[in-house]
Formats: C-alpha cells, sequence, structure tokens
C-alpha cells in the first residue's frame, strides 16, 4: 500500500471514528483495538520489506566485490609468476645477441625464446617498446643518462632490459638509458 493512500485510508478511519460515539457502540472500541493491530502489522511489513531489499543490496555488493578480489588476486599471482620466468627469457635473448651465424644449436635456442614469448603473449603478456620513445617513469626505469646528438633530450636511446606488461598493469619496467 503506499503512502498516500495509507494516510487517505486514516483520515477516512478518523471521520469514521470520530462521527460514532464510544460508549454508544461497544465495537467501537474493538474496532479501534483491531485497526491499530493493523497499522501495526503494515508499519512492521513495510520495516522488513526495506530491510530485507537492504540485505540484497549488501549481498549483490558482497558477491561483486569477492568477484573482484578474486580476479585481482589471480592476476597478481600470475604476475609474480611471469616474473619468475622473464630473467629466463633475457637470458635467452642475450645469448641470442651472441650467437655464432648459422648455428644448429643457436638455431634451437631461438626456437625456444620464440616459444616463450609466445606463451608469454597468450597470457596478455606484452613487451614495452621502448627504444626511442619519451621517457615516462611510469613505463621506464633509467640506469643513466648520456649526451646523444642524434637522439632528442628526454627520449630512450637504448634498451638495457626489456619491460613487460600484463594486461594494462607494469610487471617489470624497461631498463633504459636515456638522452640529456
Amino acid at each position: 500500500m503506499t503512502k498516500k493512500k495509507h494516510e487517505e485510508r486514516e483520515t477516512e478511519e478518523k471521520a469514521e471514528a470520530e462521527s460514532m460515539p464510544t460508549e454508544a457502540n461497544p465495537e467501537s472500541a474493538e474496532r479501534e483495538a483491531l485497526i491499530q493491530q493493523l497499522k501495526d502489522a503494515e508499519a512492521k511489513v513495510v520495516e522488513y520489506k526495506d530491510g530485507w531489499a537492504r540485505s540484497q543490496a549488501e549481498f549483490q555488493n558482497y558477491r561483486k566485490r569477492l568477484e573482484r578480489d578474486n580476479e585481482l588476486t589471480y592476476l597478481n599471482m600470475k604476475g609474480e609468476i611471469v616474473k619468475k620466468i622473464l630473467p629466463a627469457l633475457d637470458d635467452l635473448e642475450r645469448a641470442l645477441q651472441n650467437r655464432p651465424a648459422e648455428d644448429a644449436w643457436a638455431n634451437g635456442v631461438e626456437l625456444i625464446a620464440r616459444k616463450l614469448q609466445n606463451i608469454l603473449e597468450s597470457e596478455n603478456v606484452k613487451r614495452i617498446e621502448a627504444k626511442g620513445a619519451l621517457f615516462d617513469p611510469n613505463f621506464h626505469e633509467a640506469i643513466s643518462h648520456e649526451p646523444a646528438e642524434e637522439t632528442e633530450s628526454g627520449h630512450v636511446i637504448d634498451v638495457v632490459q626489456n619491460g613487460y606488461m600484463l594486461g594494462e598493469r607494469v610487471i617489470r619496467p624497461a631498463l633504459v638509458r636515456v638522452a640529456q
């Protein structure tokens, strides 16, 4: 029952009660008591319904928060595992930079490095492209500032160690040399 209808009903009941003398009609007192019980019951219904709706909303919020927390925990764990794998990938890449030309063994190492890189990409881990980019402390960690005529000041000259991102989150910043 809406609040407006409830108020109209109360007004009608008061007018009816005033028009009937209580002493002349003994049923009137009993009727008044029943009307009061009904009003109390309706108030409790509204109160319980509001409490139930609040509980439902709180439960929905709890469930959403739990899902967010689980997803964040999953991403954090995934990031920690990837951090442990990255040094091995770095070593493979360094080994490939100094490999002898057309060595079958070195070609096998290159294949392993590519497979590892593909696995990381399939898990939404991406390399931060830094060479030539403007230095950004959110993605890069400067290990030196050097004068460079061919590169603008504040831009990355060289990447010493690749940085990686998991989705939109930086797992490891790129170690870079920056032009002065």
